[in-house]
């Protein structure tokens, strides 16, 4: 082989090497191009889909705390008629209990006015002599005594028990006191005006004798 035939096989062995090289390199541009616009279009994605999350998240909030306030308002609503009923459950017990009050006051205050009456009907009755008992006249004065003494006690008037019970300021006034031995000690031995109460309450106190 000639130095010119040489000359030229070289050449052509550079010329194929740069060849293989710059398409080597081609490809490789080409590999990082399509791997950066993969990576490009996932970053897109993921933008897309955290994007497409906040909006989600914000309508469920925003449901949620419109919810939220409706119930707010429920609960408002309810605790203020929970206190309204229990003002006016307040209300209609104090005035039932004015109204007990002021019928009670009303009816001891008639009853104090009716007890003299049956005081006068008492005196009346133990001044009449036993022969004078049988006569017509005085046996329906006697009816009529019973009859109102009937009335008054199922009306919730009783007598306060005195002679023979020990002394006892919540239903006994001492108007006198005795010294005698045959009886106990702060006992009440004598009733000068009988006493009387008005369901469990005293309308008038006794007046009494007591031995002490």
């Amino acid at each position: 082989m000639s130095q010119e035939d040489m000359v030229k096989e070289a050449v052509e062995e550079a010329k194929a090497k740069a060849a293989q090289t710059v398409e080597e390199e081609s490809e490789e541009v080409t590999e990082e191009a399509v791997e950066a616009d993969g990576s490009k279009e996932a970053e897109t994605l993921e933008d897309e889909v955290l994007e497409e999350t906040e909006k989600s998240e914000k309508k469920l909030f925003g449901k949620k705390n419109k919810k939220d306030k409706k119930d707010e308002k429920i609960e408002e609503l309810t605790d203020r008629l929970t206190r309204q009923m229990a003002e006016f459950d307040n209300f209609r017990k104090r005035t039932d209990k004015e109204k007990k009050q002021m019928y009670e006051i009303g009816a001891k205050d008639i009853i104090d006015k009716i007890l003299p009456v049956v005081d006068n009907f008492e005196r009346g009755l133990a001044a009449v002599s036993e022969e004078d008992k049988s006569h017509p006249f005085m046996e329906g004065m006697d009816k009529i005594y019973k009859q109102l003494m009937t009335t008054l006690g199922e009306a919730g008037v009783k007598p306060i028990e005195a002679v023979g019970q020990e002394f006892n300021p919540d239903f006994h006034n001492a108007v006198m006191h005795v010294e005698d031995e045959e009886v106990g000690e702060n006992i009440v031995v004598e009733e000068f005006q009988k006493g009387y109460t008005y369901r469990d309450s005293v309308v008038r106190h006794s007046m009494v004798k007591v031995a002490n």
